[in-house]
């Protein structure tokens, strides 16, 4: 959506126009009715699945060595559960 605001009106929402533009809003300052300045959010520089690798992994390192995840210890001799 584009949003178009006057100068002195985006001063004064300046918080609420930032929070648009991260939701990919389009915020055109205008100054006596002609566009100004454009607000746009800053891109990642990170990508999601890197930041969902690097979170597992420093969660891993609280796993003591030589722990599975096989659940073994939810089942007796025979597989069944216990």
């Amino acid at each position: 959506m584009k949003v178009l605001v006057d100068v002195t009106e985006a001063a004064e929402r300046l918080e609420e126009l930032i929070e648009l533009a991260v939701r990919d809003d389009e915020i055109v300052n205008c100054r006596d009715e002609r566009p100004a300045a454009i607000l746009t959010q800053i891109a990642q520089k990170i990508d999601p699945y890197e930041d969902f690798l690097a979170l597992a992994e420093e969660d891993r390192k609280s796993v003591p060595p030589g722990t599975t995840s096989d659940h073994s210890d939810f089942y007796d001799e025979h597989g069944l559960p216990k």
